[in-house]
């Protein structure tokens, strides 16, 4: 409690100690000795997964400059990535959509940048200043991370055996350079 009465502060979101990977419990022996939930499918299960969830209509809205927005592709991708690890009913669809949005409004910034340079004019003064799409992309970029992170710690906590192997955040400077190119 702050002095003005006012509560604030308290524990930041990501703080701590982060949470060991399943498989990394089962290979020391579960030294806590709460139970494990373990997701085992019998060998005969149909691994039919869920449809994946819809794409939103402002995932596909086309941009100003007349661009593609990535975002629907970027969700698609790792719906599916969630889906080949059976995890794609314990991430949430919104944390998978902001995941997507934030990678594809990065890339967005990294074009303008590319465009326009790292400089731009003051508006008032006419002197250089940075390019406010420089700090755009930071931001966007430590989303992008932050988000990942989530959803690949549900991944990682989910899994029996150690997770090796790419990922949908391995591909997202791919897909900046693929842009670049117009391919796609």
């Amino acid at each position: 409690m702050a002095k003005d009465g006012t509560a604030r502060g308290g524990a930041r979101a990501g703080s701590g100690r982060k949470s060991k990977a399943l498989a990394e419990k089962i290979e020391n022996g579960n030294p806590g000795g709460r139970k494990l939930t373990v997701m085992e499918l019998p060998p005969t299960a149909d691994l039919s997964g869920e449809d994946m969830p819809e794409v939103k209509d402002y995932m596909l809205d086309r941009q100003k400059n007349g661009g593609e927005l990535d975002a629907a592709e970027v969700f698609k991708e790792t719906w599916e990535w969630l889906r080949e690890r059976g995890c794609e009913k314990l991430v949430s669809t919104q944390l998978v959509r902001n995941y997507a949005m934030s990678v594809s409004r990065w890339i967005q910034c990294e074009h303008a940048i590319s465009e326009y340079g790292f400089l731009a004019k003051h508006p008032t003064t006419g002197q250089a200043i940075a390019s406010p799409y420089v700090s755009m992309s930071q931001n966007y970029m430590k989303q992008v991370n932050n988000l990942w992170y989530q959803i690949f710690q549900v991944v990682k906590e989910n899994c029996a055996e150690e997770y090796t192997g790419g990922t949908p955040q391995d591909n997202v400077m791919e897909r900046l350079l693929r842009s670049r190119k117009g391919t796609n």
